[in-house]
């Protein structure tokens, strides 16, 4: 009925190899499995959510019907049925379906399956590698897969929650494709543990449990996506409420529940999903959000060291000059964490936070900064001129090191008509000041030096 994934695999020798055209085990039928397990979609009909992939004519399903060998890697968060699909596919392509963790094997298992199913094919059968948490593999280890995914060997199906991008080598990558799987809507949760409750035969059926609206909302509500956690749930609750009136209500659900599932893993994608939404927040000036997506961090269990690292720098990088102020500001919100601590000092970045986003915004200092650096890596090294350099001996002055140096303060203005940049470079302008706090005052002031400048030319 959901999509979830399945629980952790054991490493799998080719005695564990076994066709799968009954994706649940007779544990799981007789009731022995937990609730998520029994509950497992066994054909696409039963499946609820992943319509952009499934629907009809959508592109998992057209190369499903089409029983198209190529093989595959489904990326999304816990719970949304990337083991369930993998199955389901083995199943209506009649394919023998060997599940394979990353998490406990190595080498030497992946070429005693990889023989296996070597052997499977000279017999003319089709064999179904499903990995799960493929991310985890190293270099070598993927390597491995490919010369029999060419060969076509075996179909693969990877299943990974972080950015295959970045975590599945190149050579692999290109020769899957891949599918991006959307945790489940709140309403369809809830819909699939109302279905839980009813059925006699895989579900809760036989308990003669009731619930109310309000509870199974709640418990879909807290899930955040994953239907996994949500059977898991329910189930809980089920055994609370056996207990007593046989009612799940909200006191129970929210029993069962304990503790939110927040979809976070400090080092994965998710962790700079929300990083990138607190700056973006920051710099386009929305207090609301920028506290929301730094307490979901918080909430996550982020480094607060780390939080306070991407403050400051949000403070050189959108706010700069025009209110030069935040970044002692937020200088001292890393100490005053520091020093008090979680959760009491969270509240000194929460605070910085929101002065960040209601400050006057530039980035003009970032910008200049940025040009410059471009300005040095494509231009040769000129060296620095005759008269901007210290004489501190004879042999220095006899070749002209500070001759025509004109000292500042005893200029009028204190400014001197004297160019400090190279004479290949000469009036060069890298920083341009916005109109923002008080940056307009620094921009006022650059032309104040622009025409003293200029009268001492003329």
């Amino acid at each position: 009925m959901s999509l979830f994934d399945g629980q952790p695999d054991l490493p799998l020798s080719s005695s564990a190899t076994h066709g799968a055209r009954d994706p649940l085990s007779p544990a799981s039928r007789a009731g022995g499995a937990p609730l998520a397990e029994r509950m497992r979609p066994r054909t696409l009909a039963e499946l609820s959510g992943q319509e952009h992939l499934v629907g009809p004519g959508k592109p998992l399903r057209v190369q499903i019907e089409r029983d198209d060998p190529q093989s595959m890697i489904f990326w999304g968060p816990p719970g949304v049925g990337k083991t369930t699909l993998a199955k389901i596919i083995a199943e209506t392509t009649q394919a023998s379906f060997i599940e394979f963790s990353a998490v406990m094997s190595g080498i030497k298992e992946i070429k005693q399956v990889m023989a296996d199913a070597a052997r499977a094919a000279e017999m003319h059968s089709r064999t179904i590698l499903f990995v799960d948490e493929i991310h985890r593999f190293n270099k070598a280890q993927q390597d491995a897969f490919l010369p029999y995914v060419e060969r076509g060997t075996i179909r693969l199906i990877g299943a990974t929650t972080e950015n295959p991008s970045f975590e599945v080598i190149s050579a692999l990558l290109s020769r899957c494709r891949v599918y991006v799987l959307h945790p489940l809507s709140e309403p369809q949760i809830a819909d699939l543990l109302r279905r839980a409750l009813k059925d006699s035969e895989r579900g809760l059926g036989a308990k003669e449990l009731t619930a109310d609206d309000e509870a199974l909302d709640l418990i879909a509500a807290y899930s955040s996506g994953d239907c996994r956690n949500a059977y898991n749930t329910l189930e809980v609750a089920a055994q609370l409420a056996a207990e007593g009136a046989r009612q799940i209500d909200k006191t129970i659900a929210t029993e069962a529940i304990q503790q939110r599932v927040l979809m976070y893993d400090k080092s994965g994608e998710e962790h700079y999903n929300l990083i990138s939404a607190l700056h973006k927040s920051v710099r386009n000036s929305d207090p609301d959000a920028a506290l929301y997506w730094l307490a979901r961090m918080f909430a996550g269990g982020e480094d607060p060291l780390y939080l306070a690292r991407r403050i400051v720098r949000m403070a050189v990088e959108d706010i700069g000059l025009a209110a030069p102020e935040a970044l002692n500001l937020c200088l001292s919100a890393k100490q005053a964490m520091e020093f008090l601590g979680s959760p009491e000092g969270d509240l000194a970045l929460a605070e910085a936070v929101v002065y960040l986003s209601l400050a006057p915004k530039s980035n003009a200092v970032y910008t200049a900064y940025g040009a410059v650096q471009q300005e040095v890596e494509q231009t040769r090294q000129e060296p620095v001129p005759l008269h901007l350099r210290n004489a501190p001996t004879r042999l220095m002055k006899e070749l002209g090191y500070a001759e025509g140096y004109k000292y500042a303060h005893d200029e009028e203005g204190r400014v001197a008509d004297m160019d400090c940049l190279p004479d290949s470079l000469r009036g060069r302008s890298y920083y341009q000041p916005t109109q923002e706090g008080r940056e307009k005052q620094l921009a006022q002031r650059m032309e104040e030096i622009r025409r003293i400048r200029a009268e001492k030319q003329t």
